[in-house]
């Protein structure tokens, strides 16, 4: 309903009543930290009465700087979360006991009596129904990985206690480091623990190392991954190999002995009596760098391996957790493109029957976890724009229904706006088709031409999902808001389409197909009338940083570049890099001193002379996937060749993907900058000698707020009306509405001289109301008092003017009470006030936090009072609300959005 100049006075007030009962307009401002600091969930595993699910929540920490992560515990029979663990020492993987008792996890914290200053990642234990946790058993290496073999023993892999040459080493503090130094590399090896007498027994005496370990059921065997060359990254020479451990005996049972196998994971069946593991596959005769993953079974009983018939083209997703056994086969998530396939197998024999599982959110479950039944399961859920989040369900056959959230990771995101987005898909290289997801810019109209901003993911065999991808990285919430489509490009050579389509690049074809993908999805939106071809952009980290440099040495269409960890010269990656010969070798079909000019060729180096796109670029120092001196070069060679405007900046100790906090937080903002200035126009050059906030910069914003006669609002028909800015989607007061201003709606109001621009006080909320209705008659605008969820962010944080400030600490109840008597000895009406303007905001708005309480509208349609006053503590402990004297009202300017 839009109400007319004539109607506003007769309903405002009406108006006014009913917006705390409508759903809050949303909070549309995204910012760094909202993607930065957001909460994620993952190893959630379910109690073995299926009653409960641990897993464990992890964030970026702000003050430490780094990633925290810890355990929760979920009921799956009522409403009830538990917070397990706390602290800044990360907790990961837990695991229930067989009987549920209690939960194994690993984490850095170390016990009280250890007296060391390593940090090491210790297994700890805690009950279920409670209490602190203790150290498993006393051990002096890390844990790599574990697994309960029954309720009182628990199988672990570590490294090897050390050798004689490794504590020499030690001792002379020598930090050299040689590298795949395989005869000097401590083994990792099989241990078992007894949680009772904390006796540890080494189950294997392999002189290689275990990086995957799982139990059987019934606790009898171990099957473990061995990496059997420290140098399997970089060549693929020596393939890695699976055993069988009798966990009695210690006798180790290799299979696939002799075959050429790159094992992706494994798990045994329910029975105990069969082991499956996925592997990747790949027509390559040596590498494995593109491949599908495939599954095998292994029978105990007859000892033979046989591949699991899977009837499903594209094999399983990339995602080993996206498996779970049942009682009679497995459920799996299979590659189908930007989403998976969940599929139930059946088995029976040596055959397995596919059955596609239906359910509500089906098209887009990320994760699983299957109760010790079978009959609940639970599973992540997302889509492009929705936030992931976990839910449990009942499974019955191929159905899954009576989906019930169960986290509530990231609640302020209820308040942002969620971009619209679609799957699309054109004709890209040789005519193929090609699959990408595009967000739209946040309100959106059709026939209007937007900015494009191209996010390219890496690997290049990694995939765009219809999943939440929000990071430091690609920020599409924030570029939506802007008012940019973003577009993501699942390449020829991206995972999750099958083989053909992984290994389109290789042997020589890397470049070859995948800008051209690239740029037709380009095209293909300018001809649909959607983009601005004069405002194109392109961001990606490593593959992606690569892919977008070889996109502004193609064309001078793109206006702004962000190349992050990606390489611009292929002849010192081949050795510079961890995995160089499974890398290049694969992709340009041999090594570079066999074929030296086709790697020039192939490098945008030699052609980044002649880029004109303002181009940002980042490295980590610690980078072993793509070296810093790839983007050191790229820098040089735009700085000493062109006349380009080029960025970069360099992050100290980081390794390929950013973990700092404050890093991750430069490097987003950064981009930001960059795009507002070269993509969006829409920058303005900061002074950086002016302290935010400082009294230089108060003066410079209330220069600019509207006044009358030295009195502070907008002239409207012979009256002084408050002026509105724009802040967290609303269009709300700058100030407090002032005494000058309120006068002009009630003549009796009276205020001593010179305190015209001192915020209004002892006003009532039925003034308040009246006041808006007023207003808005008065003006021909609608004008109304805020609803309490839709402003309650705003007035949290920062100074103001609170009788912390006037007391110069912060007053516990007892002392506040005190100090609110002494201040009535100054006597006056309300003495304690300011001038509004005198405490900064946000977005110009000023004095949130302090000087009155300002009237909002509760869910129950009565008035409450939102920010501090200056007669209360900034943060009350005690449940009281401002005097009468220190009440106010700051109005917002606009109609209710949901009328």
């Amino acid at each position: 309903m839009r109400l007319s100049v004539k109607t506003v006075p007769i309903l405002m007030c009406m108006t006014v009543l009913l917006t705390a009962l409508l759903p809050a307009a949303a909070e549309t401002t995204w910012s760094p930290d909202d993607i930065i600091l957001a909460e994620r969930a993952g190893s959630m595993e379910i109690s073995p009465d299926g009653k409960w699910a641990v897993w464990v929540k992890s964030r970026m920490d702000k003050d430490k700087g780094s990633q925290i992560s810890n355990l929760f515990l979920s009921s799956l029979t009522e409403e009830k979360e538990i917070q397990l663990t706390r602290g800044k020492d990360s907790c990961s993987n837990p695991t229930w006991s067989p009987d549920g008792s209690r939960i194994a996890f690993v984490s850095t914290r170390q016990p009280s009596d250890n007296g060391e200053s390593e940090t090491m990642s210790r297994l700890w234990i805690m009950n279920s129904d409670g209490g602190e946790p203790y150290a498993a058993f006393k051990f002096d290496r890390s844990v790599n990985s574990y697994d309960w073999k029954d309720n009182e023993t628990i199988v672990f892999t570590a490294e090897e206690e050390p050798s004689l040459y490794a504590l020499e080493t030690k001792k002379k503090k020598d930090t050299s480091n040689v590298i795949e130094d395989e005869i000097h590399e401590l083994p990792v090896r099989l241990f078992q623990a007894c949680l009772d007498s904390g006796e540890i027994r080494r189950i294997s005496r392999n002189n290689d190392w275990i990086r995957t370990m799982d139990v059987s059921p019934d606790g009898k065997w171990a099957a473990t991954i061995h990496q059997r060359s420290l140098r399997f990254a970089y060549d693929h020479a020596v393939t890695p190999a699976l055993f069988i451990h009798n966990l009695e005996t210690g006798e180790a049972t290799e299979l696939e002995e002799g075959r050429r196998v790159s094992f992706a994971g494994i798990m045994w069946g329910k029975d105990s009596q069969g082991l499956y593991y996925a592997r990747e596959y790949s027509t390559h005769p040596v590498y494995f760098t593109a491949a599908i993953t495939l599954l095998n079974y292994h029978n105990l009983d007859s000892g033979k391996s046989m591949e699991v018939p899977l009837d499903w083209e594209w094999g399983m997703g990339g995602y080993y957790s996206n498996l779970a056994v049942t009682d009679d086969g497995f459920i799996a998530l299979m590659a189908d493109g930007v989403r998976f396939e969940p599929s139930r197998y059946i088995r029976d024999g040596n055959s397995w029957t596919r059955h596609s599982l239906e359910g509500t959110h089906a098209e887009n479950i990320f994760g699983l976890s299957l109760s010790s039944d079978g009959r609940t399961l639970a599973y992540e859920y997302s889509t492009a724009s929705t936030p992931p989040q976990w839910y449990q369900a009942r499974l019955q056959d191929n159905q899954v229904t009576g989906e019930k959230q169960l986290t509530n990771l990231n609640p302020s995101y209820e308040k942002k706006s969620m971009p619209r987005y679609e799957i699309i898909s054109w004709a890209g290289a040789n005519d193929d088709t090609v699959e990408g997801i595009l967000y739209y810019p946040k309100d959106y109209e059709e026939g209007k031409k937007y900015p494009l901003m191209l996010s390219i993911h890496g690997g290049p065999a990694g995939t765009d999902l219809d999943a939440w991808s929000e990071s430091y990285v690609s920020p599409k919430v924030i570029l939506s808001e802007k008012g940019a489509f973003v577009l993501k490009v699942n390449y020829h050579g991206s995972a999750n389409y099958g083989l053909e389509w992984v290994e389109s690049i290789g042997d020589g074809k890397y470049y070859d197909l995948e800008p051209v993908d690239i740029e037709k999805g380009v095209d293909y939106l300018i001809e649909k009338g959607l983009v601005d071809p004069d405002q194109l952009g392109t961001m990606g980290w490593s593959n992606g940083s690569i892919l977008s440099t070889s996109l502004i040495t193609r064309s001078n269409r793109f206006k702004v570049a962000s190349c992050g960890a990606g390489d611009v010269e292929w002849i010192s990656d081949w050795g510079n890099v961890m995995f160089g010969a499974s890398f290049d070798n694969y992709y340009f079909g041999g090594p570079p001193y066999e074929m030296p000019e086709f790697y020039i060729e192939k490098s945008p180096f030699f052609k980044l002379k002649d880029v004109t796109t303002p181009t940002i670029i980042y490295p980590g120092t610690e980078d072993v996937n793509v070296p810093p001196s790839q983007s050191w070069s790229h820098f040089r060679v735009m700085q000493q060749a062109t006349k380009t405007p080029v960025r970069f900046i360099v992050f100290p100790g980081e390794p390929h993907g950013l973990r700092k906090y404050q890093h991750q937080f430069r490097k987003l903002s950064e981009d930001l900058r960059w795009f507002d200035i070269h993509l969006f126009r829409t920058h303005e050059p900061e002074d950086e000698s002016l302290k935010k906030n400082s009294p230089l910069d108060m003066a410079l914003e209330l220069k600019d707020a509207g006044s009358s006669n030295g009195r502070y609002g907008l002239e409207v028909n012979g009256k002084l009306v408050p002026e509105t800015v724009k802040s967290a989607g609303l269009e709300i007061g700058r100030f407090e509405v002032t005494r000058a201003q309120y006068k002009e709606f009630d003549s009796g109001y009276q205020f001593p001289h010179g305190t015209e621009n001192y915020p209004a006080n002892g006003i009532t909320f039925d003034k308040a109301t009246e006041y808006a209705a007023w207003l808005s008659g008065h003006t021909g605008t609608a004008y109304r008092i805020a609803g309490e969820k839709e402003v309650s962010g705003m007035y949290e944080g920062g100074e103001g003017n609170t009788l912390d400030y006037w007391a110069g600490y912060s007053p516990n109840p007892d002392d506040a009470e005190i100090l609110i008597k002494k201040a009535g000895e100054l006597g006056g009406n309300a003495p304690l006030l300011k001038e509004a303007g005198t405490f900064p905001g946000k977005d110009g708005v000023f004095d949130l936090q302090g000087n009155v309480s300002e009237w909002a509208i509760g869910k129950d349609g009565k008035g409450v009072l939102v920010g501090g006053s200056a007669d209360m503590p900034a943060q009350p402990e005690c449940d009281c609300q401002a005097g009468g004297p220190y009440q106010g009202i700051r109005i917002v300017k606009g109609e209710n959005p949901e009328e």
